[in-house]
């Protein structure tokens, strides 16, 4: 077993000559630093750098050592340091709880220097381990995540080609989309969600006819029936996948034609019933179309897009999202020419 290399303990203890012993057995081969009481030691343990494993006294005054144990992991900073209790108290029951606690070992006093020593080179090696498997699985599921997110994105530029698109499209309206969610949250982790499901919205026209989807001229009714199942098809695509990204995928593709007062599709959802994200991503969506040329039509400009949004304000669009709508738009336009048809290829 090799020794974690220039590991630093932290020892606990309000006994100024139980630090000294400690320290002695310890110095010669770690960085030590120590604490009389619970709460420097929770200082010190918070702050960088860290000590990668903590020896802890449990019988102090104002707040024991289970107590301070406690804190250590309630605190997302600290709680996965190991923590191993050095205590006079040799019952059953006391060490019980301290494993209870969250402690990874426990050694009575008087304590043993060979003892102590292969203690804290075990609980070490075994933190160093850990880590390393830590950092494994997550550059694993960091790998996953980046897979899964490109094919999402391809998926849904195959479905955007299909409707006689370039592509550009889903990239344009997943960065508005983001932008209109970095405008009313903090939360980055959803804002990333967002931003990766929606190019998912339209995925279910892989399941449209081609004389009705690439049909240039007005639908019968008929043929709208069918082109309105696209959301339908697209949640039945995307399915059950219990990852985040891909649930918010599919309640995008479902829900994104349907309109504040009710008379979307495929539900017939109104207000708030609609899910947030939908909301948002049916309104980057449409504000795209409109200002980019079709082969049915030609891009209108800002100016009428806008107009057009505003009418719709409180009937397709939810009247909130309008006015941020309205906050971001000179950013949403810098997005328009970055990656526009003449200036950006993938």
């Amino acid at each position: 077993m090799t020794e974690p290399t220039s590991a630093t303990i932290l020892i606990v203890d309000d006994t100024p000559g139980n630090l000294d012993v400690l320290s002695g057995v310890l110095r010669g081969t770690y960085k030590v630093k120590a604490a009389l009481n619970g709460q420097r030691a929770l200082a010190i343990a918070a702050a960088e750098p860290q000590p990668d494993l903590v020896l802890l006294d449990v019988m102090m005054p104002e707040m024991d050592g289970y107590e301070v144990l406690r804190h250590l992991k309630a605190d997302p900073r600290t709680a996965a340091i190991p923590v191993i209790f050095v205590t006079a108290l040799s019952d059953e029951g006391d060490e019980y709880r301290g494993l209870e606690l969250g402690a990874v070992d426990y050694i009575t006093k008087p304590i043993s220097p060979s003892i102590v020593q292969a203690r804290v080179r075990t609980h070490l090696y075994l933190h160093q381990q850990n880590r390393l498997l830590e950092s494994r699985v997550r550059e694993r599921t960091e790998e996953l995540q980046r897979t899964q997110l490109e094919i999402i994105r391809r998926l849904g530029r195959a479905a955007e080609f299909r409707d006689n698109e370039t592509g550009l499209h889903v990239i344009r309206m997943s960065h508005y989309s983001r932008l209109l969610v970095e405008a009313i949250t903090a939360n980055s982790e959803w804002t990333d969600l967002v931003f990766h499901a929606a190019p998912m919205h339209d995925i279910g026209k892989i399941g449209i006819p081609d004389h009705i989807l690439l049909k240039p001229g007005k639908l019968s009714p008929e043929e709208w029936e069918i082109m309105a199942t696209h959301p339908t098809i697209g949640g039945q695509i995307i399915g059950d996948d219990p990852s985040p990204v891909m649930r918010m995928s599919r309640e995008i593709a479902e829900n994104h034609h349907e309109k504040w007062d009710g008379s979307g599709y495929p539900h017939g959802l109104a207000g708030n019933n609609i899910p947030l994200a939908a909301r948002i991503v049916a309104l980057a969506d449409v504000f795209d179309a409109l200002t980019t040329a079709r082969p049915y039509k030609p891009a209108w400009t800002v100016e009428e897009a806008v107009a057009l949004i505003d009418r719709q304000s409180g009937l397709h669009f939810d009247p909130s999202m309008v006015a941020v709508f309205h906050d971001i738009l000179p950013e949403i336009l810098k997005i328009g020419k970055i990656y526009s048809e003449n200036t950006y290829s993938d």
